[in-house]
């Protein structure tokens, strides 16, 4: 079996000065920043059970579970080892499942290539990883945005900005920041309407309507007025894409390598197929191809008039309950670990932190109508389709990395992609669910370094595990076996590289073929 060896510096030097090239490139143009925005910047420090909100807004949190109507929580059928204490904010050992759950990619019977590669930075081994600071950013008169960044000392370095999924934040990317933050600047945002960018105050005045149920007056969003600063507020495709925008030109100030899983993955295509002058590459992991079930109004002006409410605040009267209901379901702490289950792949992976922030984020009192605003959102200006195709016409760099296991956004979704962009470098990662970044961080931060690198040094560097930048390698598909070392443990994942003669009758005609050859052989 062949070993090929790839080394990184066990530590890098963040204080080392660098000097900024000029160049006339356009994706390296400098964007005047805005002198109006203001930034409040902390250094993070993750604790469980925390968002690591201002004490101020602590007042505004509830936790449902403890005080009156508190009742215990039931380990999880098909969960081991779950600390019967996770509520109580001791999150310590908060695991889904084995790690003999863990599931394989199929073997295609042909001679797999052993790839070593670099595992997250290990202080215990004298390998420090990126300081990571959590900051506010006020990009309109009570829109916060939470974002966290690292790496700001690489001033010569191309800057990265990650963008969540649905229901989780910034917190997500911390295998990111941290290690890519040793090389590169990076940032990852929250989304108005989620994580830690959920509004300070009620975006309407109090509710007067008779028999208000208990604890109901704690929701915001369901009073009887919309305040000022919230008029025509709703978390679309359409704000998210503007945020993006904002952020890069007045936070940033220069075009990025934008980078987003499932939600963030579509949010990522739509911003770069509208601003392309603001976008160096999109990678999309596990990007979800749709988004919204109500049409847009600008796109579809008298088909949208047929829904007398779309999302803004106040919630319409008629969605209330239904809200409170739902909400009531998908925020319980069983609901959560359930989805938690079922988007990761690898069942041995501790979640505690994933769950935590969830968890405190939906005690937050705009979290409900938060939530209704984005469920009942028009869609965005452009489909999944439509934005990728601009994206290529816009000759976008494109890279696809998809999580071979995921139950929710399957293979055949990143494929169609791979079809419709053939160029594109595409990864199947597995063993990896919806969210390969945060399940196999090795794996993702490597190939994001390749890729990042070819680009940068306009293909003289290879994409990563095509070294020997073979034509016919890079046309044709190889599996390569990635191995790393996490936590004193090697571990090992299997990546498929689908080059540009990809097609899913090739792939579905190479499957059959290894089945079949596999059973002739086990045949007396």
């Amino acid at each position: 079996m062949e070993v090929i060896s790839y080394n990184s510096p066990r530590c890098c030097n963040l204080n080392r000065r660098l000097v900024v090239k000029k160049s006339s490139s356009r994706q390296q143009v400098k964007i005047p920043l805005c002198r109006k925005h203001r930034i409040l910047c902390t250094r993070v420090q993750f604790r469980s059970g925390s968002l690591g909100l201002p004490n101020k807004h602590h007042l505004f949190l509830k936790n449902v579970y403890h005080g009156k109507g508190s009742r215990p929580f039931k380990p999880l059928e098909g969960f081991n080892n779950v600390d019967s204490k996770v509520l109580s904010g001791n999150y310590n050992g908060y695991v889904i499942g084995s790690e003999d759950e863990m599931g394989r990619m199929s073997e295609t019977g042909e001679s797999v290539t052993k790839v070593l590669i670099p595992g997250l930075p290990v202080e215990s081994n004298g390998e420090c990883g990126a300081r990571i600071s959590s900051c506010f950013w006020q990009w309109k008169p009570k829109f916060n945005v939470h974002y966290e960044k690292s790496g700001a000392e690489n001033v010569n370095s191309p800057p990265l900005l990650f963008l969540p999924g649905f229901g989780v934040g910034s917190f997500h990317y911390e295998n990111q920041l941290k290690d890519l933050g040793r090389e590169y600047r990076v940032w990852a945002i929250d989304f108005l309407g989620q994580g830690m960018s959920l509004p300070f105050e009620d975006p309407t005045s109090p509710s007067r309507e008779e028999g208000i149920t208990e604890g109901k007056d704690f929701l915001w969003g369901f009073g009887d007025k919309t305040e000022p600063w919230a008029n025509g507020l709703v978390y679309s495709m359409d704000l998210w894409r503007d945020q993006v925008r904002h952020f890069i030109e007045e936070v940033i100030g220069e075009p990025v390598y934008i980078v987003g899983n499932s939600l963030g993955g579509f949010v990522a295509l739509y911003f770069a197929a509208c601003n392309p002058q603001l976008v160096k590459g999109v990678t999309l992991l596990n990007a979800t191809p749709f988004w919204g079930f109500f049409p847009n109004p600008m796109k579809s002006p008298r088909l949208a008039r047929i829904f007398s409410w779309s999302g803004t605040f106040p919630l319409a009267a008629n969605v209330r309950k239904l809200t409170e209901f739902v909400w009531q379901k998908i925020s319980d702490p069983e609901s959560i670990a359930d989805v938690l289950r079922q988007v990761y792949a690898d069942h041995s992976i501790n979640v505690d932190k994933v769950f935590s922030h969830i968890l405190e984020t939906t005690q937050h009192p705009a979290a409900a109508a938060s939530f209704a605003s984005i469920m009942f959102a028009p869609q965005g200006e452009l489909s999944f389709r439509e934005a990728l195709s601009r994206c290529h016409m816009n000759n976008v760099p494109i890279c696809l990395m998809y999580g071979k296991e995921d139950p929710w956004v399957k293979p055949v979704w990143g494929r169609q992609v791979k079809k419709q962009v053939p160029e594109a470098p595409y990864y199947e990662i597995s063993p990896a669910g919806h969210c390969p970044h945060d399940e196999v961080p090795e794996v993702v931060n490597y190939l994001l370094r390749g890729w990042i690198k070819n680009l940068e040094s306009e293909g003289a560097v290879g994409l990563p595990l095509l070294d020997d930048m073979e034509m016919e390698s890079i046309q044709n598909n190889i599996t390569r076996d990635l191995e790393f070392v996490r936590e004193g443990s090697k571990k090992s994942v299997m990546v498929r590289f689908l080059g540009s003669k990809f097609s899913l009758w090739n792939l579905i005609k190479s499957s059959l073929k290894s089945r079949f050859g596999k059973l002739e052989t086990k045949s007396p």
